[in-house]
């Protein structure tokens, strides 16, 4: 392919990405305008939890309340456009797929809900009691006062349960990888001590310093890695076993043809 062709082929999926990100821009923007109706609710229901009735929250600026209605809507939106991100994603490198792995991708997109919305329950009815009565121990412990603004608590939640939900979405990234032949099982495996060391540094970061804490958070997310590992060698011998069956075609007709 000569310079010109190159460049050509290059500004046509930039643009082909702009238009994927736009989409995702004004869904999001859509989101957040519908996140603005619920973010009342969603707040009555969090601060009227358990572990919110611990604590006389305050409002410490003007801005707090809008602010925390504006950061629920965000996160409001940011779930309902989880699934068009990975379609948007997918339909961006569909050019480059068979229409066997075109169809198979596809179907990975609603899972892509269904996983960030298991990484939220976990982290927040699992993950956020128990760091946060951890923290108000030492806390009490100390002789401190406890006096919260409220964005002092829903920042801490959020801060915890967005990361686990993310990192939630780690097996359908790996299958998604895997189908369009970006990842194999066998390279997962040879960056699994890495891997396990970003794991663990990310359960170690955002749960309290104690072992229990750190053990409860860590062994899913290794599960979910050897989980991933899993999917990608299932989709990877289905790969070479379709691969093989492709090129003894070809050798037969080779053949017939000789």
């Amino acid at each position: 392919m000569s310079k010109p062709m190159k460049e050509m082929a290059l500004v046509e999926h930039l643009g082909e990405l702009r238009k994927r990100i736009i989409v995702v821009l004004v869904v999001f923007v859509a989101g957040l305008i519908g996140g603005i109706f619920v973010a009342e609710p969603i707040y009555h229901y969090l601060t009227a939890a358990e572990q919110a009735k611990n604590f006389e929250l305050h409002a410490f600026s003007f801005w707090d309340g809008i602010g925390i209605y504006m950061k629920i809507a965000a996160i409001f939106s940011l779930v309902i456009s989880i699934p068009l991100i990975f379609y948007q994603l997918w339909a961006f490198v569909k050019p480059g797929l068979h229409k066997d792995e075109q169809k198979a991708a596809v179907r990975y997109v609603p899972y892509a809900f269904i996983l960030f919305i298991v990484g939220i329950v976990f982290g927040y009815y699992i993950v956020f009691p128990m760091t946060l009565s951890f923290t108000t121990m030492i806390t009490k412990s100390m002789g401190l006062t406890e006096t919260y603004g409220i964005t002092n608590y829903l920042n801490f939640m959020f801060n915890l349960v967005l990361p686990l939900a993310l990192l939630f979405e780690l097996p359908l990234v790996v299958m998604f990888l895997t189908r369009i032949r970006i990842l194999n099982p066998l390279r997962l495996r040879k960056m699994r001590k890495v891997a396990y060391f970003a794991l663990v540094f990310i359960a170690v970061v955002i749960t309290p310093p104690d072992f229990i804490s750190d053990f409860l958070v860590t062994i899913p997310l290794l599960l979910l890695y050897e989980f991933s590992v899993f999917l990608s060698s299932t989709i990877y011998r289905k790969q070479l076993e379709a691969d093989m069956e492709r090129d003894s075609r070809y050798v037969s007709l080779d053949e017939d043809t000789d």
